[in-house]
């Protein structure tokens, strides 16, 4: 699978975003910060994004960037795919020619469908996450820390 960084910052970026944006636009100095993604990489990625329609500008005074629609009609395939980001895990780059084009007439390798399908089925997952899904993760993985953290806390009083 060629999931890169570009892919993995766009995804992390994209659930900062859709965690904070019912306060207002989101700044990517304020994603930069809280992700240490270069800056000019997130203006890279969002220019893509925008591009695709999955992020809107906000420009001026408090201006940054909202989603540009429901994060339940965002997919992980979705973001991946508007920054360029192709799923493939074949070596030929789904051409078919794995061994090269000289090499017996361009035919596939031995495992060019195993990857073929394994490509297919990771499209199939990530079109299924939604950007949602994740920040609903994010959001119960912050909950079972604060109770976590809240329990100790009152623990400790208790004892004390």
């Amino acid at each position: 699978m060629r999931l890169t960084t570009k892919g993995r910052f766009a995804v992390t970026a994209m659930i900062d975003l859709a965690l904070r944006q019912d306060k207002g636009p989101v700044t990517l100095a304020g994603i930069s910060q809280r992700q240490d993604i270069s800056l000019s990489y997130l203006e890279q990625l969002f220019g893509k994004l925008r591009r695709h329609e999955i992020v809107e500008s906000v420009r001026g005074p408090g201006g940054g960037y909202n989603l540009a629609r429901k994060a339940t009609s965002v997919t992980v395939a979705d973001i991946i795919i508007a920054v360029d980001e192709p799923l493939d895990a074949t070596q030929c780059g789904g051409k078919g020619n794995c061994h090269g084009s000289d090499h017996e007439n361009g035919l596939h390798c031995m495992t060019h469908d195993l990857w073929a399908t394994l490509n297919a089925k990771m499209v199939d997952y990530l079109d299924s996450v939604s950007l949602q899904d994740l920040v609903n993760q994010q959001r119960q993985k912050a909950s079972e820390k604060h109770v976590v953290v809240m329990h100790h806390t009152h623990a400790n009083h208790i004892a004390s």
